[in-house]
């Protein structure tokens, strides 16, 4: 099993297996379906080298969740994928499901916030120079970038990318 450290790092440990039997009411384990689906669909977007074994596990539980609920009523919102030889929600579920608006919400969120940081940041290095930002520590940084985010955070949120324009340069063809 693997844990967080505080330092962002990651830890790793075994715990003794064991059995455990939990009661949920039809209402909770519908939900617990979402939970667990979302999650294993966040870890699925991992594309880092050992990601892949670590999003394994996310599919095995899921899988092992999916397949004893199918037993229990829910049957109609799971499926048996042959192809991976796994049990998963239906895509015609997912798509009307509290899941895929978390999933859409968050790409979104995520596009607008790391658009308008990375465009900030080239700003200010633009500015400063490439060493003179790789001296910054985080908090400098953010001081920095802080002004310019709020300016494309504003002008995105009246325009959309209505008024973003890539100009190619020569040498990149």
């Amino acid at each position: 099993m693997r844990a967080c450290r505080p330092d962002g790092g990651m830890v790793s440990f075994r715990a003794p297996l064991r059995v455990m039997h939990l009661r949920f009411t039809e209402e909770e384990l519908g939900v617990l379906i979402e939970m667990v689906s979302l999650a294993a669909e966040v870890a699925s977007l991992n594309r880092r080298p050992g990601a892949k074994e670590s999003f394994a596990r996310f599919e095995a539980l899921e899988n092992t969740i999916l397949e004893k609920v199918t037993h229990l009523g829910f049957g109609d919102i799971i499926e048996f994928d042959e192809v991976h030889q796994r049990y998963r929600v239906s895509t015609d579920y997912l798509t009307r499901s509290f899941v895929q608006e978390a999933l859409d919400e968050m790409r979104n969120e995520i596009f607008w916030e790391e658009l308008t940081l990375r465009l900030a940041e080239r700003d200010v290095i633009r500015k400063i120079g490439l060493p003179a930002w790789n001296s910054l520590d985080e908090k400098t940084r953010k001081e920095h970038t802080g002004p310019i985010e709020k300016n494309y955070w504003e002008e995105f949120t009246k325009r959309g990318i209505d008024t973003l324009h890539l100009i190619a340069r020569f040498e990149t063809g």
